[in-house]
């Protein structure tokens, strides 16, 4: 990948998890890094390709970063709370809520493949918190326990953001691990 465009969706990633979709506009990603906009037409026809390739990269190494700090977890519990982990390093790292967080909360607004990807992350995060529980419990059990896990991380997220409390993200993530 090619600098400029690794500039320009980190540029566009950051401005999404802070402000929303509909905030970022191609000309102030040009503006912000010194490019013509129609530069940023040339890597991206138009602004759902560049949300769509953002929540690709952005899935890609949030699922790289758990495959490897997951590595060493023998329980559950484990690598439940390494995923929160994860997730509060997102939080922490850019003192901005999850790209896929930000997009699912604007899903109604969205394009329709765009609104597909944000729920694909989503929906990928469910699925591997449910592989990670127990395997005593129910398969139904199981999924409706990871969409808490999730849902509940997800929440503490924008409520840490939004009150700039990092301690709220922490005492949920310690309420969910004690039930």
């Amino acid at each position: 990948m090619s600098d400029t465009i690794e500039k320009l969706m980190d540029a566009a990633e950051s401005g999404i998890r802070l402000r929303g979709y509909h905030a970022v506009s191609f000309r102030d990603l040009a503006e912000e890094l010194g490019i013509k906009s129609s530069s940023v037409h040339y890597y991206f026809r138009q602004k759902e390709d560049l949300g769509i390739a953002l929540v690709e990269r952005y899935a890609e190494r949030f699922f790289a970063t758990l495959d490897a700090k997951t590595k060493k977890a023998k329980t559950p519990e484990d690598r439940i709370r390494v995923f929160a982990r994860v997730y509060r390093d997102a939080l922490t790292g850019s003192d901005r809520i999850c790209l896929c967080g930000m997009l699912g909360a604007e899903s109604c607004g969205l394009p329709p493949e765009l609104s597909e990807a944000a729920a694909g992350f989503l929906q990928a995060n469910i699925d591997w918190v449910a592989e990670s529980l127990s395997g005593t419990m129910k398969p139904k059990a199981r999924k409706k326990r990871a969409a808490h896990v999730v849902a509940t991380l997800q929440g503490a997220m924008i409520l840490a953001s939004s009150l700039k409390d990092y301690g709220l993200y922490d005492h949920a993530v310690q309420d969910l691990l004690a039930a």
